[in-house]
């Protein structure tokens, strides 16, 4: 009995033997797959999987079609950083915070180098800076450095290419190895890897760059900007193309382009034609350009050059929901503009693209952010996107472009504003401040990073503005006592239970009366000496608590009812100016230049700051928003402020301003005739004309409409009308 147990276990453990001599690689296998089962998270494939998954290709098969081999990431960000010696630059590091310590940011451009010629691109950048509120004549104030010498093409191919950059930059005293310089570029590398190689070495200097790869972007240091034409408009710019809400569009998703047919790049065009259907999606690609396309034309080529002819691209831009956005040569391309401009949802396909302003701007509320490898899902999953969303999307693309993109000023002032947010981090705009209106231009994070203590974020918030407002009444006459309409307007105002106080900007050469001749009020009355200039009216004083400001002139008449149902009305419109004087603008074909009217019409456009609400951010935003220089213009003519006020206000909220009911005709200065052939007249129409210049377009919005109470002139008893007086 133990003979024959000894037998079975011999036998058995023979067997063992065998099967692992024999079948050891089998055994291994399998353990190998029961381990991946139990580790659910591991990824796939790995380097230990080479004994499974047989290679039936070498890498550079897999390049394509081909093609010169590319480079790999690795190598492309290889040649981007051998030209910069700060390839690891943060703020901390590589910038000195104590250059902006004393003058604040202000950026100096170096003086243009005789015999080098700037591009138009480059002069439209340099011209946008030197114009700005950010500009220094003096390097000695400078924070930010910007060099004279054109850097924005760095193609060694390109005219306009320059040559010996090193040695040039270098003899500057300033350059510092670079240190607190910016460095606009839009095209770098050249034929046939296109890498990000700039030819020179940047040092510590940061990068505003269009194209940028993520691999080589750093973040917190470098811009990415987009990639705009030599056309596009110094400022102002052309707006939106979204006119009807829901838009009614042919196509579902459009392209047309070139193809290229070989090189790199050419991979994802290449590919286009696979999800054309001719119905809603159409994709054109066309290989007739460069100059030996027929060299290497393939089989497709002819017939593609005849459809691309047959639709125009701007009527496929009007006409579309989605617009594909491939990468070209480089990342970036100038049809991503294109296609916000249009309204036209860009589907990003470019691997590794760092998207412009991508440290502010969340691109997933207006953009598809596609993969070039996954081009034939596209149209699938632009399907599933619901109507609503559409929508939001098409809208974001109209608020985007007209706040950061339509121009070269907004391109290069959002450049310079993101670097200042990084100064001064615990005062920086939130990411909502820069992605809904009126966008982190135009909020200020010196006046506040508080959403409530702006005009445009109430509703979202469900918030109101306060209920008092202060009276600011600007005496620029020198008489020997206080006049009669002054102290009646003081009294006036002071009745009403909104009013919180009275700041009185006396601008005359005198001295004010003394305390004792002014009227006794139930509100506290402060007199404040400014000077002669009339845009110190909307200086943001200290004094100024209340959200609402009431802007007032020593010749304007109003009651007590004007000015409470006035108040009344703008707590539900405090993003605009509500006022009582109206004016109205028009354009002139005939001296093809802006008009400006006071008579009475069925329009208006301007509301006079003689006697009109609005909210106190606008004074911070007139004095440290707009340029010193456009300040002194409307300081030499008449009544200039009252419309640069109304045209920064028009540029900011889009809308036109609001005229309320008034019981008495407002009257300026008998002295100042207001006829359409005198000089007052003429001086604001020069004024209107050259702020209209400076904007880059006409931001005033006209309307037709007048806010009056309810119950205003009915047919019933006086005594259930709340503001009754306005009818007397």
């Amino acid at each position: 009995m133990q003979t024959r147990k000894k037998y079975i276990f011999l036998t058995f453990l023979a067997s063992w033997l065998l099967l692992f001599f024999f079948g050891g690689d089998q055994l291994r296998r399998f353990a190998f797959f029961s381990r991946r089962k139990a580790e659910a998270q591991r990824s796939w494939p790995r380097w230990t999987d080479r004994s499974l998954l047989r290679s039936f290709a070498e890498p550079r098969e897999l390049q394509g079609d081909g093609d010169l081999p590319q480079p790999s990431p690795r190598a492309r960000q290889a040649a981007g950083l051998s030209t910069r010696g700060g390839s690891r630059c943060r703020m901390e590091t590589c910038f000195d915070f104590s250059r902006c310590e004393k003058h604040g940011f202000k950026v100096f451009t170096y003086p243009r180098e005789r015999g080098e010629p700037v591009s138009e691109s480059y002069g439209k950048i340099l011209a946008s800076i030197e114009r700005s509120r950010y500009y220094t004549p003096r390097p000695e104030e400078a924070c930010l450095f910007v060099l004279g010498i054109d850097t924005l093409d760095r193609d060694r191919l390109s005219a306009h290419y320059v040559r010996g950059m090193d040695q040039k930059i270098r003899g500057s005293p300033l350059w510092n190895g670079g240190r607190n310089h910016l460095v606009f570029n839009l095209y770098s590398g050249t034929w046939p890897n296109y890498t990000e190689e700039l030819g020179f070495d940047v040092g510590h200097a940061m990068l505003a760059k269009a194209s940028f790869d993520s691999e080589s972007f750093r973040p917190g240091f470098d811009v990415s900007i987009p990639l705009f034409p030599k056309e596009h408009p110094q400022r102002g710019g052309q707006k939106g193309w979204l006119q009807s809400v829901p838009p009614k569009k042919k196509y579902l998703l459009v392209f047309k382009g070139k193809r290229y047919l070989t090189g790199i790049g050419s991979g994802t065009r290449n590919a286009l034609h696979h999800i054309h259907n001719g119905r809603d999606i159409v994709s054109l690609t066309t290989c007739k350009h460069g100059k030996d396309w027929e060299k290497h034309k393939d089989t497709r080529c002819d017939k593609d050059n005849v459809d691309y002819e047959k639709f125009d691209y701007q009527e496929l831009l009007h006409n579309s929901t989605f617009c594909i956005v491939p990468r070209g040569r480089r990342l970036g391309s100038f049809r991503f503009l294109e296609a916000l401009q249009a309204a036209c949802i860009p589907v990003l396909l470019s691997d590794g693209w760092e998207l412009p302003f991508s440290e502010v701007i969340d691109w997933g509320k207006a953009a598809v952010v596609g993969s070039e490898r996954l081009l034939l899902q596209i149209p699938s999953a632009v399907r599933c996107i619901p109507p609503e969303r559409v929508l939001a999307f098409q809208q974001q693309t109209q608020f985007l472009w007209d706040a950061y993109f339509s121009s070269v000023d907004k391109i290069v002032h959002t450049t310079l504003e993101i670097i200042r947010d990084r100064l001064l981090p615990h005062r920086s705009r939130s990411r909502f401040l820069w992605n809904a209106l009126p966008g982190g231009l135009l909020a200020l994070p010196d006046f506040s990073t508080h959403l409530g203590d702006f005009p445009f974020y109430y509703l979202q918030h469900g918030s109101s503005p306060s209920n008092k407002f202060t009276a600011l009444l600007r005496a620029a006459s020198s008489p020997g006592s206080l006049s009669q309409p002054i102290l009646r307007l003081i009294q006036a105002v002071s009745r009403s239970p909104y009013c919180a106080q009275i700041l009185v900007l006396w601008s005359c050469e005198k001295p004010p009366p003394p305390s004792g001749k002014w009227p006794q009020t139930t509100v506290p009355l402060t007199i404040i000496q400014g000077r002669t200039k009339l845009s110190d009216r909307f200086f943001p004083y200290a004094a100024i608590r209340t959200d609402a400001v009431l802007s007032l002139d020593e010749h304007t008449s109003l009651s007590t009812s004007e000015v409470d149902f006035a108040f009344v009305v703008w707590r539900s419109f405090p993003e605009r100016i509500v006022g009582f004087p109206a004016r109205s603008h028009f354009w002139d074909p005939e001296q093809k230049r802006w008009g400006y009217t006071s008579r009475w019409t069925n329009e208006l456009s301007i509301v006079l700051t003689a006697a009109a609400f609005y909210h106190r951010y606008y004074h911070s935003l007139f004095t440290e928003y707009l340029p010193a220089g456009l300040r002194e213009l409307v300081d030499g003519l008449a009544a200039c402020e009252d419309i640069l006020m109304n045209l920064l206000v028009a540029a900011v909220t889009k809308l036109p301003p609001i005229k309320v009911t008034q019981r008495k005709q407002h009257k300026e200065a008998v002295s100042q005739p207001v006829g359409p052939g005198s000089r007052r007249s003429s001086q604001q129409q020069d004024c209107l004309n050259q702020l209209a210049d400076w904007f880059g377009s006409m931001p005033l919005v006209s309307s037709q409409l007048r806010l009056d109470p309810v119950l205003f002139k009915d047919q019933v008893s006086v005594l259930r009308k709340k503001y009754r007086q306005l009818e007397k």
